[in-house]
């Protein structure tokens, strides 16, 4: 599915990024996974479609663009995003503040 343009594989379920896993009205990011350059909503989604395991981002790739706004389209740097993971830089919109219990499997960064 394209959101905003953008690629997003998984199993979604709107085009805001919500897949069968998370899909509260605040699920409306998606990651893009180092490991395949790919856009996927959540870790589950990834396992479920993908033939490797996660290769999580460094230090080095702060910036990056590898998350998706799904209400926008815009895509944000790692940097960014771990500055305030809890909105939208662009267009305000909230994000789940629970994503942030899931950062260790994407990210390797202290």
């Amino acid at each position: 599915m394209k959101v905003k343009g953008t690629e997003v594989k998984g199993k979604i379920i709107d085009q805001h990024t919500r897949c069968a896993h998370y899909h509260s009205e605040l699920d409306i990011i998606a990651i893009r996974f180092k490991c395949c350059d790919t856009y996927y909503p959540c870790y589950y989604c990834h396992e479920e479609e993908a033939d490797h395991s996660i290769d999580k981002w460094n230090e080095e790739d702060l910036n990056e663009k590898a998350i998706l706004c799904g209400t926008c389209g815009e895509e944000l740097t790692i940097s960014s995003y771990l500055k305030d993971p809890t909105k939208c830089h662009q267009c305000g919109t909230s994000f789940n503040p629970n994503c942030q219990l899931h950062h260790h499997l994407y990210f390797n960064i202290d």
